[in-house]
């Protein structure tokens, strides 16, 4: 028998029965399209589509297609992968970390945290791909494969490779977790489906039949892939801030990035699983399921790990003026009061100031403010990547190589093919696989006979 205390707020609404979820979260899996799922899919089709001609143009006529110059190598590229990564964080912390914890609340949102992570993991692997300017000539040399030349192996001690072994990593994992928590469900629609989904479904639930050991197995399993992919939370944004860290330049070469990207990148993705659950919620009429209890302390987090991303850029600017060093000192000055001082002030008010708004409940519990600060937040951490990569690169020690980066239309179309790309994936996911865990959202549903009995 389940014990629901009277003064924690109950995290499913609506008096639902074990069998009112199986309806209510199949309902969009087998009905038809709403229009405003296919309004949100024509409009990520026509991002995908416009996208695709920069993509395509790229890949024809190479990087040169960017705003990239001598001074600058690494601008939009760079910035919008670290962007794509970070997104991907939450799901993983959603989906494993909280599941260690006992948090009963990751339930509702979890399957959507992990899908999002890897269609994110999908769209950042696009740019160092594309950035190689002909993929399908040395791609694989990202590989350490067993050649005849000599041999000829990659750089072990680049952390651009840790890069690949890092993420692919990580997307292994996630892929294999989120693959299994779906399992049971594909079972369920598989119960009720008839005809070719009867089949579909039937293969995709690999033979799932619901008894003691099938289940004993599958949580066993959780736990251990919880337990491997909880050092990814940690490892994986902090090898990708090896990238910077390890060089010598002047606003990159400081030991705070590992856990300062951290918490950026679980800020980021925090605010994206709102702004895609926000809408998911109204689309599919979940607000039983998705409530404002999960909102508030989904906001939290946000604002917790938005003030541990405050606390770092000061402390940059301590350890630029501490250690003395001019040119470390120029890097963030110029950064502050330099010509892209508006991308380092709009970070600043994005990324520090409207978290803050969530330390009162009515902020923190109001869908709309929500909404908004999460699409703010994102917008911020793009502008913090881009500060990182961009404003370090154009003033170098030359002052005769200095440079301006001008984003070109490719540069934007291939940014606007990710997004395409991302939310077509997504769409196609909330539509044809169960967007909320059922199988989990039972185990904290009262049953019928409980609810009669009260």
């Amino acid at each position: 028998m389940q014990v629901t205390s009277s003064v924690r707020t109950p995290l499913i609404t609506g008096g639902k029965t074990v069998h009112d979820v199986t309806e209510d979260i199949c309902r969009q899996v087998e009905g038809k399209p709403s229009k405003s799922w296919l309004l949100g899919m024509g409009m990520a089709l026509t991002a995908f589509g416009i996208g695709f001609i920069a993509v395509a143009a790229t890949l024809w006529e190479g990087i040169g297609m960017w705003g990239l110059n001598k001074t600058v190598g690494w601008a939009w590229d760079i910035t919008n992968f670290v962007w794509w990564v970070g997104i991907g964080h939450a799901g993983t912390l959603i989906s494993a970390v909280l599941l260690l914890f006992r948090q009963k609340w990751r339930m509702a949102i979890n399957r959507a945290a992990e899908a999002m992570t890897i269609f994110a993991v999908i769209c950042a692997a696009m740019f160092p791909v594309l950035h190689m300017g002909r993929p399908w000539l040395g791609a694989y040399w990202a590989l350490p494969l067993p050649n005849t030349f000599g041999s000829l192996w990659v750089n072990f001690n680049s952390p651009l490779l840790w890069d690949v072994f890092a993420i692919s990593t990580y997307f292994s994992v996630s892929l294999v977790f989120w693959y299994i928590g779906l399992v049971p469900d594909f079972a369920t629609i598989r119960d009720r489906a008839t005809g070719v989904r009867k089949k579909i479904y039937g293969a995709l639930s690999l033979g799932w039949n619901g008894a003691a050991k099938a289940w004993s197995r599958y949580e066993s399993v959780s736990l251990i892939l919880a337990g491997l992919a909880t050092p990814l939370v940690l490892s994986v944004h902090t090898i990708v801030s090896f990238d910077f860290a390890t060089s010598v330049i002047p606003g990159w070469h400081t030991t705070i990035f590992p856990p300062y990207f951290v918490a950026g990148a679980i800020f980021s993705g925090f605010a994206m699983v709102l702004t895609l659950m926000l809408v998911t919620r109204k689309l599919f009429k979940l607000e039983d399921y998705i409530t404002i209890e999960h909102i508030g302390l989904m906001n939290i987090v946000i604002t917790i790990t938005g003030s541990i991303v405050g606390i770092a850029y000061i402390t940059e600017f301590f350890v630029a003026w501490y250690s003395g060093v001019p040119a470390e000192q120029y890097a963030f000055f110029n950064r502050m009061q330099g010509p892209y001082w508006w991308a380092y002030w709009s970070m600043m008010t994005c990324n520090v100031i409207s978290p803050q708004l969530f330390w009162f409940k009515k902020i923190r519990t109001n869908i709309a403010a929500t909404f908004i600060i999460s699409i703010i937040v994102n917008i911020g951490m793009w502008f913090e990547r881009f500060v990182i990569i961009v404003t370090s690169l154009h003033r170098d020690y030359l002052p005769s190589s200095w440079a301006m980066f001008y984003p070109t239309v490719y540069d934007m179309g291939v940014y606007l093919f990710t997004f395409g790309l991302f939310f077509t994936a997504f769409l196609l996911f909330a539509k044809f696989f169960p967007v909320v865990n059922m199988a989990e959202i039972k185990s904290i549903v009262k049953s019928s006979s409980e609810k009669q009995t009260a």
